[in-house]
């Protein structure tokens, strides 16, 4: 890549930082790209996909094969804590403390390379998803029938990762990262005195149970060799000291690389509420709400992603999986794909991902940009 490219990637790259745009409200992010795509000399730019997706279209050759490079768009609420660099998120609770920002900057990175490469032919379809995180962007696309109105017979993603060296790229041989759904836990209690409660039935006493019990699910049930996660996150109940309760909700997220792994912690959860209804004399019920599946890529698209990364990058084949959720898994149901790790360098002093320290190094935008127009030729020369 040369320097006035990689030079306009940067710029782009901080502006997105500085500009970011909450899950479900990528407006203008989405402005901005279809805006620098027809800068680019692409004609067929599709805005407004599943939301605020935008899907753009290369054509070249007479060659019959398609392919998709995705890259997601949204930010997090989250108040970033640096306001030392110049372009520090100038929205208050908003910031790109996952790297997004850098993923669509490098997609459209490889649209400027392929727009300049005329050696390939066949057809090329640029996704820029919205709403990522948690706000089920993936689906959206896929529902507003994203691969009926632009056909692809593959397709290729990738996430910057804190911790492996920049540049590097892993691939993955088994899952890259894991399946997971939220839950929640309801004890409906008899409310009553404080000073009274053997004519209550606490539901207080009871969640307490249940959080040691939900601990047990992957600590005892689970096969040490497998891998799993079950993290209790918020619990509510009681309103005033001198009231045994009415009711407590707990909520958790439930991860997993196995769909039978997954299959048990929700007996387990069942099981749990069950145990409380009877011991504690009261109602309580779990609930296994939506989620995502684990994201597995595909045997020949693996190795085609591993083919493009060697010839870009140093190549890393041993990473075990991340009990992360990527709703990209949601395209890996619909077509052959793969989905890659890029280094974004030490995690250290806070530069992990979902930090309020967190930023995106620049320096990963030529090598994403490379790769991803890297493994589109060779998907459309039937690698």
């Amino acid at each position: 890549m040369d320097h006035d490219l990689a030079e306009t990637l940067t710029r782009w790259r901080r502006h997105l930082h500085a500009n970011p745009d909450v899950t479900g409200q990528e407006g203008p992010t989405a402005d901005f790209v279809a805006q620098r795509l027809r800068e680019l000399g692409i004609s067929e730019v599709e805005t407004g996909v599943g939301g605020h997706g935008v899907v753009a279209t290369i054509r070249r050759g007479g060659g019959n094969r398609s392919v998709g490079l995705r890259g997601d768009m949204d930010a997090l609420p989250i108040q970033e804590a640096s306001t030392e660099l110049p372009w520090h998120s100038t929205r208050p609770g908003v910031m790109h403390a996952c790297g997004h920002d850098g993923h669509t900057t490098a997609l459209l990175g490889a649209a400027a390379l392929l727009m300049r490469d005329e050696s390939w032919s066949g057809t090329v379809r640029l996704v820029f998803q919205p709403a990522e995180e948690g706000g089920g962007g993936a689906r959206s696309m896929v529902d507003d029938g994203l691969f009926q109105r632009f056909p692809m017979d593959r397709i290729f993603g990738w996430h910057n990762w804190p911790g492996l060296p920049v540049g590097t790229i892993a691939v993955h041989d088994g899952p890259v990262m894991a399946a997971g759904k939220r839950f929640r836990i309801l004890v409906e209690g008899h409310a009553g005195h404080a000073a009274l409660p053997h004519l209550t039935h606490d539901p207080i006493v009871a969640a307490g149970h249940a959080i040691v019990a939900c601990q047990s699910i992957v600590s005892r049930n689970l096969d040490p060799l497998d891998s799993a996660v079950v993290s209790l996150t918020t619990i509510e109940g009681g309103e005033a000291w001198n009231q045994i309760a009415a009711r407590v909700e707990i909520k958790g997220s439930m991860r997993f690389l196995h769909e039978a792994t997954g299959r048990m912690i929700e007996e387990g959860l069942h099981r749990i509420a069950r145990g409380l209804s009877e011991t504690f004399q009261l109602r309580a019920t779990a609930e296994v709400l939506g989620g995502v599946d684990a994201t597995t890529n595909h045997p020949a698209e693996r190795d085609l992603a591993a083919g493009a990364a060697a010839a870009v990058a140093p190549l890393r084949r041993d990473l075990p999986a991340a009990m992360t959720g990527e709703d990209f898994s949601v395209f890996l149901g619909q077509v052959p794909g793969a989905f890659v790790w890029i280094g974004n360098g030490p995690a250290e002093g806070g530069r992990e991902l979902h930090n309020p320290n967190y930023d995106f190094d620049d320096r990963v935008l030529p090598t994403a940009s490379r790769f991803l127009a890297e493994t589109a030729r060779r998907a459309l020369a039937g690698d």
